[in-house]
């Protein structure tokens, strides 16, 4: 019995392009060669700092009375004393006073504030043996204490710092020991838990939580350097290193993602030195344009001192003025620079735009729109190599070109044990799964859900797929660019979304498959070649060259790649393992955009060898953008000063881009970055497309014809696209520390319902319909579970969405009659009563 035949298109000759890889190879050498010459007129124009600081003057507070805090509150600065409270809103001329909204906001007893710039928490000594705290706010009435929990035990000296979800207080209790407190935001009533001192339990100059870590200056007994100690959940106390001098007492606070300012006073100086410290390379770099008067104190709290707070994006401190009459506030803000493009970056920006839209029109004039298989499979004509290339560009989207390099600069190589497994499992990817679908001839992998359990089965995947692609990848994907080109050029990120989006939505409505594939091709040469010269360049940049990048690399275990612990909370090998054998092995045919580009090929035999030539490249290329991130590491902890601190994580390798590459480089790489997201883009805008009109409109519609069908794909095209822009400008309004981490969870959340059903079809004769929807419908629900209780790393949700489909779904069809259709072609065995009938006849 012959396999059965789904969605088989009308018979379609069209060759391949002639000559049209020799083109697309000459435009994508044409292009590196121009920045070649270049790099070799231009310089790095990097001479001006890239974040000074800007000092300001607030007006002075007309009072006697020394203060013991300051604070700002959602852009309202606040000012206590033991006898009052004042308020100085943005654009007034003096300060108002605040009375106390009810009896239990007295300021007589507070003792310190601990602020982060936008909240506020008031240390109070309540009674002798009772220390309170309680969060500031202004109302219309005046100031108000809301009270958390008391503390556990009375402090002292207290003194604290405040995260987005916790805040940690420290200071002496009754026999004079060294506490530290920590107290969950998230639920006002929790009671504060105690955690274990830092080495030496020497009282604290300053406290300040950055990268899920506290961080805690101490003086030096012999009144040299303080020294800077770190505590995290996960590893405890560490040495953090010197100070560069000492830190003026309660100062500390976080900016942006992964630095901590602190003014720092050098030995034999009068006034201290506003410096940053980067928690990923562990160095100090001074910000010019502001100094902070006085010298390190004792006890910042006592009446009258010279205190700090945070401000937006910088400090505030206060000084008495000559008279002391009066106390004189001066803010320092940190100013980001913007970077510019020179015409030459430019040049290269429009000339591969214009190539891709040029791949576009070629097809779009070449081809003849009334073949759904054209539009959707390109005619079956890709040769193999062509598809593995393509294969490879839409799994390195601007996630592997932004937020890998990204991931390995905070981290190590751990997430590059995925792609090493990852090659084990296409193989037999190419051997077994990929031979059986390409022979039924499909445009749509769900199609053959249909033929294996339902329609309604098919519809769903379709449906949750759809969901899955347009949610969790080209919102990312959008947006991460988008930010690179904020940050190197200055347009906000609403434009960049928008143009980006908008040239991916032109060449793929208009060339379809083959423009997607052929533009893959072009794209690869040039993110790759971008990718390979920004790791020489900063080699280069290093006096002792790459010894020098290796030796740092090893000391700081920034290469390290396998952890082979079982901690489920970690990414670990054999959490990889896990993902890979479900992810991949089994469930492979779930991604449409991949398996679209195997079914381009010409036959059984070349889509195989287009999975071989995926995994040929997957790994090199894994390492390529890794080392981007290790080489990130070296070079900034070499040279701190050329950080943004306001900047995220994920925009360090667009920060080195603007403000290191020389011009013309710096357009080629931005391209590079366009020619990640675009690869990706584009097959997903082609795939969506794909399902909506074959899965959908070719199922409901009445008198629906091949031409309609690829219109509609066409307006469907256009239609994936604006919600994909819609969807990234969203993401941006959310402050995000890893995209990387953000596209593997929601992956994981919408992407694992429908996989499984995959591996019941093809590896299991038993699975049934009514069995895989329970499974699909159990697996969502028990994984979005999962995801609020934070019981696993977010790598394993995919993984584990996967085997409950597989699990509840095989034990679910045990409940109801098996198949009796046949199953000839349709799983990696053979139908029993075929093999029978072929079987020779007995003499």
């Amino acid at each position: 019995m012959s396999p059965p035949h789904i969605d088989r298109p009308t018979a379609v000759s069209t060759p391949p392009p002639r000559g049209f890889a020799t083109l697309a190879g000459r435009i994508a050498r044409r292009l590196l060669a121009v920045c070649a010459v270049l790099t070799i007129v231009a310089a790095p124009l990097h001479a001006e700092p890239l974040t000074p600081l800007r000092s300001a003057s607030l007006p002075a507070l007309d009072t006697p009375s020394p203060l013991i805090g300051v604070a700002t509150l959602d852009g309202r600065t606040v000012a206590i004393a033991r006898d009052g409270a004042w308020s100085l809103a943005p654009g007034d001329a003096a300060w108002a006073a605040l009375p106390a909204s009810d009896p239990a906001s007295d300021t007589a007893t507070i003792a310190a504030l601990i602020g982060d710039g936008t909240r506020a928490y008031a240390i109070s000594a309540a009674a002798a043996d009772t220390t309170a705290v309680a969060q500031l706010r202004v109302d219309p009435h005046g100031l108000r204490l809301q009270p958390l929990p008391p503390l556990p035990a009375a402090l002292s000296e207290a003194r604290g710092a405040l995260s987005a979800d916790s805040l940690f207080v420290t200071g002496r209790d009754a026999g004079g020991a060294m506490r530290l407190f920590q107290h969950g935001l998230a639920d006002a009533s929790v009671a504060w838990s105690a955690l274990a001192i830092w080495p030496g339990a020497a009282a604290p100059r300053a406290l300040a939580v950055q990268t899920r870590s506290l961080f805690v200056v101490v003086a030096d007994p012999q009144g040299g350097a303080d020294r800077l100690l770190r505590w995290s959940a996960e590893h405890g106390w560490r040495q953090a290193g010197a100070v560069p001098g000492q830190v003026l007492a309660g100062s500390g606070r976080a900016l942006g993602q992964a630095h901590v300012l602190f003014p720092v006073v050098a030995a034999g100086a009068a006034n201290a030195t506003p410096m940053t410290y980067q928690t990923i390379t562990q160095a100090w770099a001074p910000l010019p344009g502001a100094q902070l008067p006085g010298a390190p104190q004792a006890n910042p709290q006592r009446a009258g001192a010279q205190l700090t707070a945070a401000w937006p994006d910088g400090l505030l401190w206060t000084q008495p003025s000559a008279d002391g009459r009066r106390t004189l506030f001066t803010t320092a803000q940190v100013q980001a620079n913007k970077l510019l493009l020179h015409w030459l970056d430019w040049l290269v920006i429009v000339v591969y735009l214009a190539g891709m839209i040029g791949i576009g029109l070629y097809f779009y004039l070449r081809e003849k729109r009334n073949s759904t298989a054209n539009f959707f499979v390109g005619g079956r004509s890709i040769p193999f190599w062509a598809a593995g290339v393509s294969l490879y560009a839409a799994n390195t989207s601007s996630i592997s070109f932004i937020a890998i390099p990204a991931k390995a600069f905070e981290s190590n190589w751990q997430y590059l044990t995925n792609n090493l497994i990852a090659v084990l499992g296409l193989i037999f990817v190419a051997i077994w799964i990929v031979p059986l679908l390409r022979r039924l001839d499909l445009m749509s992998v769900f199609s053959y859900l249909e033929t294996r359990f339902h329609p309604a089965i098919r519809m769903l995947a379709s449906a949750l797929c759809i969901l899955t692609q347009i949610g969790s990848r080209m919102s990312v994907i959008l947006f991460l660019p988008a930010l690179a080109i904020a940050t190197i050029t200055g347009i906000s990120v609403f434009w960049s979304v928008l143009l980006m989006g908008g040239f991916t939505i032109v060449y793929t409505a208009m060339g379809g498959m083959k423009a997607v594939i052929w533009t893959d091709f072009v794209q690869v040469i040039v993110k790759m070649g971008g990718a390979v010269f920004a790791i020489g360049f900063i080699v280069w940049q290093l006096h002792g060259g790459f010894g020098e990048f290796l030796a740092i690399a090893r000391a700081e275990d920034k290469m390290h790649l396998f952890d082979f612990s079982f901690d489920m909370t970690k990414a670990t090998v054999w959490g990889f393992v896990f993902l890979v054998l479900f992810d991949v092995v089994l469930t492979f045919p779930k991604d449409q955009v991949l398996m679209q580009r195997t079914l381009s090929t010409k036959s059984d035999r070349e889509a195989g060898r287009s999975i071989w030539a995926f995994a040929a490249i997957m790994i090199p290329g894994g390492f390529v953008f890794y080392m981007i991130g290790t080489a990130l590491f070296v070079y900034y902890k070499a040279h701190p000063e050329r950080m943004n601190p306001l900047l995220p994580i994920d925009a360090t390798f667009p920060l080195f881009i603007a403000a290191e590459l020389p011009v013309g480089v710096t357009g080629l790489i931005i391209a590079g970055i366009f020619a990640a997201a675009m690869a990706t883009l584009s097959g997903i805008m082609n795939s969506v497309a794909t399902l909506i009109s074959v899965d959908f409109y070719e199922k409901l519609a009445k008198r629906g014809t091949a031409k309609r069908s690829v219109f509609v794909a066409e307006l469907t095209t256009v239609a994936v696209g604006l919600v994909g822009i819609g969807a990234a400008l969203l993401l941006s309004r959310f402050d995000i520390h890893s995209l990387f981490d953000v596209s593997i969870e929601l992956a994981g959340l919408l992407g694992g319902g429908f996989a499984g059903a995959y591996t019941l079809g093809m590896f299991t004769r038993r699975a049934n319909s009514p069995g895989v929807a329970i499974g699909i419908g159990a697996s969502i629900v028990l994984t979005l579970a999962i995801w609020s209780f934070r019981l696993v790393h977010p790598y394993f949700y995919l993984a584990i969405s996967i085997l409950l489909c597989i699990v509840i779904g095989y034990l679910a069809s045990l409940l109801f009659p098996p198949p009796t259709r046949s199953l000839d072609g349709l799983t990696i065995y053979r139908d029993k009563a075929a093999a029978i009938a072929a079987a020779p006849a007995s003499p």
